[in-house]
């Protein structure tokens, strides 16, 4: 093939080829470099997470260069718009926050290793691609990329054996769902002929969607959605979450929680709302069910949850069902809603990870694990307590807190498309959610400690982090039109 063909195609995919290109030298500095008796095997995990952090920054100008930049590229593979290149950014600052707040945790624990930030880089590569994707075949090959580098993060702790389970839990179950992914885009291929979602499109608005012969069309619409179910921990294929957030290290952790979903969430949305919408009256009774299931079962588990990850673990499964909300209206409101409800989230998790990375156990000098742990946190930093308040009933939706209007927007666009047994729900499960995470501020502010806990000196990385993102939720009310207009200039781009 002439690559001649394709000149013009390089410019629009330049962020992602840069990140390739620097993937690989970081990688082969990194090798030979800490292999080297000459310089006496170095540890390269600070080095390289810096470099990291330079490479993200020069990503972030460059995907801000190309925002205006629309076109579809590499015979209609991939789409380049100026919804794809905010997501991008936003998820190029979720992982700089990452890798800030982890620098203490990669010294600490037993993951002092140049291979964390260069998984993330290989993870976010993967993300970019599923968001670029304009066909199910280069779709299948962005979620692989992703997936793999997610396995290898999960039991990136060697000598844990909670780290090894979960690495291979997901796996296992990994596999599985790209199998049902696999399955699903052949048998929509061998129905339509086709893999392009434009294409795809236009055959389904041509045709009677409801023929008998396209039965096998929604089966494999179906395989497709349990497969990103899984993906996205969504009920009621959640059970892999609880115990990989537990057994994963930490910034691991709040990886998973972040970037991922921006980028699934972002393939909903053009997959669904675009090519699929011709189905809508069939896909939108999945994400209802999911979206109910996802709420009770992520409401009611954290209430039984004695350690801090796996209540977050529940807690994102809940967030995932109010997410899902949006998608069972099929209003541009609707995506309007969901896109900011997925920016607020991003902020939460950043703080809620940051947050329990800066604890730690004076008795076992280790990290926190249960929520009695941060008994008396308040006394010993009030100012880390004032961000465990702001953060946690920002989360529970307490108003004025940002938490409070993302949860309102989507539960408001429920009730004006006459989603009122959703909109219901929500609202149940949110009020039963205060329950936890006020559990938390009690604990910290109220109880008595069994023992003393020490909060670590804040690096100036995470203190960056921690005020940043406290910025936000406090102000948001004040002036939120910032925000807003963004996530519509984004979601209009989308649609138009």
């Amino acid at each position: 093939m002439n690559l001649l063909f394709f000149t013009n195609d390089w410019i629009g995919f330049l962020p992602e080829f840069f990140l390739i290109v620097c993937i690989n030298f970081v990688l082969l500095y990194a090798v030979i470099y800490s292999s080297s008796p000459f310089f006496n095997f170095p540890v390269l995990a600070n080095n390289v997470s810096w470099l990291t952090i330079q490479i993200l920054i020069l990503i972030l100008l460059l995907n801000l260069n190309y925002s205006s930049y629309k076109a579809v590229i590499f015979n209609n593979a991939l789409i380049l718009d100026f919804f794809g290149s905010y997501v991008k950014i936003f998820m190029v600052l979720a992982t700089i926050f990452v890798i800030l707040m982890s620098f203490k945790y990669v010294k600490a624990e037993p993951v002092n290793n140049f291979e964390f930030p260069l998984l993330i880089l290989f993870s976010l590569l993967g993300s970019f691609l599923i968001i670029s994707s304009y066909d199910l075949l280069s779709l299948y090959l962005a979620v692989e990329l992703q997936s793999f580098s997610s396995y290898i993060l999960s039991a990136l702790k060697r000598n844990s054996e909670y780290s090894a389970e979960a690495g291979l839990k997901y796996f296992i179950l990994g596999a599985f769902s790209s199998g049902f992914l696999l399955f699903g885009c052949s048998l929509i291929y061998g129905f339509t002929g086709t893999t392009n979602y434009k294409q795809l499109s236009l055959i389904l608005i041509e045709t009677d969607c409801f023929d008998l012969s396209n039965y096998f069309v929604f089966f494999g619409v179906v395989l497709i959605l349990v497969a990103f179910f899984f993906k996205f921990s969504a009920a009621p294929f959640h059970l892999w979450s609880p115990d990989i957030y537990e057994g994963s290290s930490t910034p691991v952790t709040a990886f998973f929680a972040i970037v991922p979903k921006l980028g699934l969430i972002t393939f909903f949305l053009r997959l669904f709302f675009d090519s699929l919408y011709a189905l809508f009256d069939f896909w939108h009774i999945f994400f209802i069910v999911s979206s109910m299931s996802s709420m009770l079962i992520g409401g009611f588990g954290a209430i039984w949850q004695v350690k801090l990850k796996r209540l977050l673990a529940f807690s994102s499964i809940s967030h995932v069902g109010y997410m899902f909300i949006g998608f069972t209206t099929g209003s541009i409101e609707s995506i309007h809603a969901v896109v900011f409800y997925c920016l607020i989230y991003m902020l939460l998790s950043i703080s809620s990870f940051s947050l329990l990375l800066m604890i730690r156990n004076n008795n076992t000098g280790k990290k926190v694990k249960y929520i009695e742990d941060i008994a008396i946190i308040s006394k010993t930093n009030p100012f880390i307590g004032l961000c465990f308040v702001i953060t946690f009933f920002s989360i529970a939706g307490i108003p004025p807190l940002a938490g409070f209007f993302s949860k309102m927007f989507i539960f408001l666009n429920a009730i004006n498309n006459s989603m009122y047994s959703l909109a219901f729900v929500g609202v149940i499960t949110s009020t039963i959610s205060c329950f936890y995470y006020l559990r938390i501020i009690q604990v910290g502010f109220f109880d008595q400690a069994s023992a003393w806990i020490s909060v670590e000196k804040v690096n100036k990385e995470i203190s960056i982090v921690i005020s940043l993102v406290m910025m936000v939720m406090v102000l948001f009310f004040i002036h939120p039109s910032m925000i807003v207009t963004l996530v519509y200039n984004c979601v209009t781009s989308l649609c138009f």
